[in-house]
C-alpha cells in the first residue's frame, strides 16, 4: 500500500497510526539481527518504546541540545577553515560542497555521541567508518529480489546480503572499540558530572525501572543506537544542505535575498550562532522549501500492517508493507500552489512545518515512527547552510551553466552529480 496524498496521510498517522506502526523489515536489515535492536528500523515493541523515551527525555531534549552548542559551532567552524584552505591551495577555485558538509557533520555526531571528531584526513579509521556506513546504507535502500520472494534469500542472487553483512560488520566492529574503551575509562575514573556526559554515557548509565523494561543496555544495544545516529544524521542532513544550496544557485533572487536577511541579521563582523536561527526566517523558509521538493528520505522508512485493518474502503491485510511517498506528497498540486517551483516565501508567515502536524508537509513522517532526532537536525541544518552563506559568496563554475538536478534513488535522495560551486572569502 502506498500513501501519495495529504489526505491519506492525515487518515493514517491519525486514525490508524497503530494498526501500521511496525516497520518492514527488508533482507538487508536482517543482517546480524540489526533490526531487532534498532531504534529506525526495529519492531514496535517495549526494548523500542525504552529508546525512544531515552530520546525524547535525554538525548534530544533542548537542555542537552543547548548545552552542545560549543560543540556544533567548533565543527563548523573546521568546515569553514577546510574551506578557505581548499580555495587557497587548490588550482581550481571551485570545491564539491558535500566533500565539506558530510565530514562537519560527521564530527557533529562524533562529539555528540562518542566525545571524539572521527573524519580526519590522516586516519584510516574513520575513512574505513565512513565507507563501511555508506555500504549498509546503500543495501538497506537497494531493490533486492529476496524481499519479493523471501524464499530466495538464502541464495542471495544479486550479493546483497553478503555486502550487508561485511558493511555492517566493519561499522560495527569500529564504533564497538569504542564502547569498549569507555567502559574501561569509567572503571578507572570517576563518571563524569551530567553536564559533561556525551550520549555514549547516558546509554551506559541506563537503569530500567519499568516491567518491561531492559534493566540495562548491552554493549551490542548500545553500539547499534550510536551506529545509527550517523547512519541517520550524515547523509540526510548532508543531502539537505547540499539541495538548498544547488536550488539558491539556481535562483539568484532567492540567494540574494537570503544574503541581505544574513547582512542584517548577523552583520558582517561576527559568525552566524544558534540564536540567530530564529530570527533568520527566510534561513527556515529555505531549509522548509528544500524538505518539502527533496525529502531526505522520500518514501519515509516503509511501515507494515500489525493487523487486518480497513482503511478508507480498502481491506488491508496484515504483515502489507506500507510506503509514505512523501516526495509526491510534497509535490502534489492539490496541497501546494506550484507545486514544483522552488518558492521559500510560501512557507513564510505560515503555520505549515515539518513537526507532523502538516500531513502535506512529512519529510521526517509522523505519528509514533516520526524521527526523534528532529530537534537536532533543525539546528544542526540551519546552522551548516546559513554559516556557508554567511561566510563565503558562491558561484557557479564557469562551465557550470546549469545545475544537474537530478536524484539517486536509495534510503536518501542525494544528487545525483554532486555539486561545484566556487566560495568567495567577502571582504566586508
Amino acid at each position: 500500500m502506498v500513501i501519495l496524498s495529504a489526505g491519506a496521510a492525515e487518515e493514517l498517522f491519525k486514525n490508524h497510526d497503530l494498526s501500521f506502526v511496525d516497520r518492514f523489515t527488508n533482507d538487508s536489515m536482517r543482517s546480524h539481527d540489526h533490526y531487532t535492536v534498532s531504534i529506525a528500523f526495529g519492531s514496535y515493541n517495549a526494548y523500542w518504546r525504552t529508546l525512544r523515551r531515552i530520546c525524547a527525555s535525554e538525548l534530544f531534549a533542548n537542555k542537552r541540545i543547548n548545552n552542545t552548542v560549543l560543540i556544533r559551532q567548533k565543527c563548523v567552524d573546521e568546515m569553514l577553515l577546510w574551506i578557505e584552505n581548499e580555495v587557497k591551495k587548490s588550482t581550481s577555485s571551485s570545491i564539491v560542497v558535500r566533500d565539506f558538509v558530510f565530514p562537519a557533520l560527521f564530527n557533529m555526531i562524533g562529539n555528540l555521541t562518542l566525545s571524539h571528531n572521527l573524519v580526519d584526513p590522516q586516519s584510516e579509521m574513520s575513512s574505513e567508518f565512513c565507507t563501511a556506513l555508506a555500504g549498509f546504507h546503500e543495501s538497506v535502500g537497494r531493490p533486492n529480489i529476496s524481499d519479493l520472494l523471501p524464499w530466495l534469500r538464502r541464495l542471495d542472487l544479486q550479493g546483497i546480503r553478503k555486502a550487508s553483512d561485511y558493511s555492517l560488520a566493519k561499522a560495527k566492529e569500529i564504533i564497538s572499540a569504542f564502547v569498549k574503551e569507555r567502559v574501561i575509562e569509567r572503571e578507572i575514573k570517576h563518571e563524569p558530572s551530567s553536564e559533561q556526559k556525551d550520549f555514549l554515557d547516558v546509554l551506559l548509565d541506563y537503569r530500567g525501572t519499568g516491567k518491561d523494561e531492559p534493566a540495562e543496555l548491552s554493549e551490542s544495544q548500545v553500539t547499534v543506537f550510536l551506529m545509527e545516529m550517523f547512519f541517520a544524521g550524515t547523509d540526510t542532513s548532508s543531502a539537505t544542505i547540499e539541495w538548498a544550496m544547488s536550488e539558491l544557485l539556481t535562483n539568484p533572487d532567492r540567494l540574494k535575498k537570503i544574503r541581505a536577511e544574513l547582512a542584517s541579521v548577523v552583520g558582517a563582523n561576527r559568525k552566524l550562532q544558534e540564536t540567530d536561527i530564529e530570527n533568520l526566517p527566510y534561513l527556515r523558509a529555505i531549509v522548509e522549501e528544500t524538505l518539502r521538493l527533496h525529502p531526505p528520505a522520500p518514501l519515509l522508512i516503509p511501515r507494515k500492517a500489525v493487523q487486518d485493518t480497513n482503511f478508507m474502503g480498502y481491506s488491508i491485510l496484515r504483515n502489507t508493507q506500507v510506503m509514505i511517498n512523501c516526495w509526491a506528497i510534497g509535490r502534489d498540486e492539490e496541497s501546494w500552489e506550484d507545486a514544483l517551483c522552488f518558492k521559500p516565501e510560501r512557507f513564510l508567515d505560515s503555520d505549515t512545518n515539518y513537526k507532523g502536524q502538516s500531513f502535506e508537509f512529512i519529510p521526517f513522517g509522523a505519528g509514533r515512527r516520526m524521527c526523534p532526532a528532529v530537534p537536532l537536525a533543525h539546528r544542526m541544518v540551519h546552522l551548516i547552510l546559513g554559516s556557508l552563506l554567511h561566510h563565503f559568496e558562491w558561484e557557479l563554475c564557469e562551465d557550470g551553466g546549469v545545475i544537474d538536478m537530478r536524484e539517486t534513488m536509495g534510503v536518501t535522495a542525494k544528487k545525483l552529480e554532486a555539486l561545484q560551486a566556487i566560495p568567495k572569502r567577502k571582504t566586508a
